[in-house]
This record gives structure tokens, sequence and C-alpha cells, in this order.
């Protein structure tokens, strides 16, 4: 087993959750003054990591994980009220409708609104000469390697576009300042595909297993689970390994290289991806039928490793997982996930937090899952049993989840803000398989108070995971 990264040697606590999911924003969540309270709200309760899922440009079912580019941001997470501060709207002009103040995000709407105003911005970045300014052109000869490639995809007026992603890098740098100052490490996400409609695709088809007509020869996809009886079906296309490895892991190389310029670590979704992969006809349904085929996910890693130095990164070894995926792990001194909700099963599972190895990142669940209180609904009479024995009577469910998430051996524990907060049901983030209506909980106003991040503060010191940053 290889050492771990230094970052995952001290104990931590964090929180998961997803700018578009933060309240202050037009229509939607993004990485302005809303992601600003969010971060101040954070080191008041003593969290030091702030985990996200990908911040690309979403695709179907506005899922993150259905990426349209593997190095633009989405344009939706770009605040208007840092815009209007930096001069190119006014204040008046990005007043958020009523329609779009609160509730659920409405992408279509939040897409118009922002938009239109982009548009507004980069006409007065032009007016205003900003284009012939040392930073906004080191920003386009630095990222000129995907930005050809996007704005080609993307259509339009390719300078608007790159006018868009320069705001975006600003922005998330900022971001970026803001939490380093809080002593608060951004955590992303990696997906493992890239959408069949995305500019990868698109522009470098070579890099993929597509046939003679630009389509997918194969699917994505999982088997049947715990989630879906008919497997996961997630339609991207499979890669061409041959190929990556002909241009020497290139793509993949550069992928990483700038998720890491954003991000202090990783969560690289799918890891079972980087062993053996779910291979789907394409003229497939469900994901009931496949084959299971190896991928070079070893080459890759060494490759990785080599260019870029220890990588801070978790392994997402969820699912399917072999002896093999184990090993891999281990072998890159990579965390590995626990996630409490599917602890109490049996008295003989891996998940139980006495069972843990330091060397993991704990949830008591994540996006793809129940929030606490809805899984504790939803429990059999011999599991409740079990974590009530476990857990103890005397807290919420979701307060249990979270105290045996921070009292875990494991050195990272990461909660969702819906567990932190004991909300309910209604404000899970994602149903696998389930196509539609994912993706869109909002916090409501108010809801971040001092209470409960002086509760939280207390457990978090008291579970050893107080960062001297946020002591």
């Amino acid at each position: 087993m290889s050492r771990p990264h230094p970052l995952f040697t001290k104990r931590a606590a964090g929180v998961l959750m997803h700018p578009t999911s933060l309240s202050k924003g037009h229509g939607i969540g993004d990485i302005g003054p809303g992601a600003r309270h969010f971060m101040n709200w954070m080191s008041k309760a003593g969290l030091s990591l702030w985990q996200m899922l990908p911040i690309g440009p979403i695709g179907r079912g506005n899922s993150p994980y259905s990426g349209r580019s593997a190095f633009a941001g989405e344009p939706l997470l770009i605040s208007l009220d840092d815009l209007a501060e930096d001069g190119l709207l006014t204040r008046r002009s990005i007043r958020c409708p009523d329609d779009l103040a609160t509730g659920r995000t409405r992408y279509a709407a939040a897409r118009r609104f922002k938009m239109a105003r982009l548009k507004d911005a980069f006409d007065q970045f032009r007016r205003s000469n900003r284009a012939r300014s040392r930073r906004y052109r080191d920003f386009v000869k630095e990222n000129r390697y995907w930005l050809d490639d996007w704005c080609l995809f993307a259509g339009g007026d390719p300078d608007e576009q790159v006018f868009i992603q320069y705001v975006f890098d600003s922005q998330w740098k900022a971001l970026r300042k803001h939490a380093n100052d809080q002593g608060i490490r951004l955590v992303g996400d990696l997906p493992i595909f890239m959408d069949s409609d995305s500019a990868d695709v698109t522009q470098h088809p070579e890099l993929f297993a597509l046939d003679r007509s630009g389509k997918p020869k194969w699917l994505t996809g999982v088997p049947p689970d715990s989630f879906s009886r008919n497997g996961q079906l997630w339609n991207h296309p499979q890669y061409r390994w041959p190929a990556h490895r002909d241009e020497n892991w290139r793509w993949w190389t550069a992928r990483f290289r700038q998720a890491l310029d954003r991000f202090d670590a990783l969560r690289l979704d799918h890891f079972i991806g980087f062993v053996r992969l779910w291979h789907v006809p394409a003229s497939a349904r469900t994901a009931r039928h496949g084959t299971w085929r190896p991928t070079p996910g070893r080459d890759l890693l060494q490759t990785l490793r080599r260019r870029l130095g220890p990588l801070p990164i978790i392994a997402e070894d969820l699912g399917a997982k072999t002896p093999a995926v184990d090993r891999l792990r281990d072998d890159f001194g990579l965390p590995g996930m626990r996630i409490l909700q599917w602890a109490f099963g049996s008295t003989e599972n891996g998940d139980l937090p006495h069972n843990h190895p330091a060397q993991a990142v704990v949830y008591p669940g994540t996006h793809d899952n129940e929030t606490a209180s809805g899984w504790a609904r939803q429990l059999d009479p011999s599991s409740k049993r079990r974590f009530q024995a476990y857990a103890g009577e005397d807290q919420s469910p979701p307060e249990a989840m979270v105290r045996l998430a921070m009292t875990s051996p494991a050195t990272w524990a990461i909660c969702m803000t819906q567990d932190l907060l004991d909300l309910p049901p209604a404000t899970r983030m994602n149903r696998p398989g389930v196509a539609r209506g994912n993706w869109t909980w909002r916090l409501s106003e108010g809801t971040l108070s001092n209470l409960r991040a002086r509760s939280i503060r207390r457990l978090v010191e008291s579970s050893g995971r107080l960062s001297g940053a946020n002591s």
C-alpha cells in the first residue's frame, strides 16, 4: 500500500453541497455572495471541507454527471451580483424576478434570465476594452488547448463564449481564495464519462468508441443493483482506450491538471471503471444485459502520478467492487468511501463505523442517497433495530448518523447539508435511474443558523476533526 496524500493524514470534517443548491442567486445557486455566506457558516461550524458535484456545463436532465465539456465551467454558476460589483452590469438589470428568487431551481428560466445578462456583461466588457488586459490575454493563452474546441461546440459568438469562461475562471479563483482564507479546502468531483453531446466527443471522436455515423457503439452503465432492478443505463459513449494510450494520456492529463488547479482534492467518480466497465449494446433500452470489459486504469494512474505528483483523490469505490478494485485503490494510497446508510443490513458489514479504516472518507449518504430522515423511514424492522442498538434512540436519525460519521475512525467525514440540518426527504438531490426531477433542491433563506453551527462545531471538535484554521 502506498502512503496516502498528506491531505488525508489529518482528521477533518466537511459538507457535501453543490453550489446550485445555495439559496442566494437568480433562480439557481452560484459561486458569488451565497457561496461566501455558506463558507462563513461552515467556518463557524468548524467544517473545513466543501465537497461539490461536477461543475462543468450540464447536459441531459440537468445532470452535472452528463457534462458537455471536460474543461469548461457551467455558466449558470456565474454570479450576476459579482458582475454588477465589477461594473459590468447594473444593479437594476439583475433584480431577481419573484418566480426565481426562492424555491427549487428552475433551470430553463434561470438560463434565460442569466444568459441574457451575461451577453450584456460581455458587451460592456468589450466596450471597456478590458479584453486588452494582460489578465484576459493570459487566460486565453493558457486555456487555448480546450477553449477552441468549446467555442466550436457551443456555437454563437466565440468571443462571448471565451468571455463567459474567463468570468467563470475569475470568479472561481475568488471563491478558492475566500475558501483558503476561511481554512476551507474545496473537494471536486471528476466524472469518469463524457456525454455524447459534448465538446470532447464532438471535437475528438477518435478518443471514443463511436461508429461511422458518430454514435456510440457501446453505452455506459452498471448492471442491476440496489438502486435499480434493470441496472442504470447512463448512455455515455465508452472510451477507445488504445487511442488514449497512443496519445500518451494527453487528454486525461490535461483534465486532471485543470481539476487540481481548481480543487484541493477530487472524488474520482465510478472508480471501479478504472478496473473494468459495463458495456451495454447501443440498441439496449436497459442496462440489464451487458459485458464487463477491463480498462487500463493502472497505466493511467501511474502516468498521472508521474506527471502531477501524489494524487489527492478519493476513490468512489462503490458498486460491483472486486479485489482488483481494492488493490488499485490501495496501491495508489487512495482513501475509499464508506456509506453509513448501507451499514445496518447485517452485523457483519464493512460500512459499520467500527470497521472503517483510517484511510477512508465516511458519509452518512451521498447525493444519490435518501436524506437520513428519509432513509430511516424506509428501514425494514430488523435493520431499524440494529441501527437503534448501534446509535441509540435519544437522537433523530440525521443527528445520529452525523455523530456516527464524525466519530468514525475514517480520516475524513463528509455529511450532506440536508443531514447536518435535519432536513426532510423532499430535499433529496438525486434518484439514480430516474431521468427527471433531480438536481433542483435549494436551501431556504435563513436555514443556516448560528445555533446549528455551534452545535455542529462542538461535535467536530469533540471528535478531533477541528482544523487549526477553524479552531
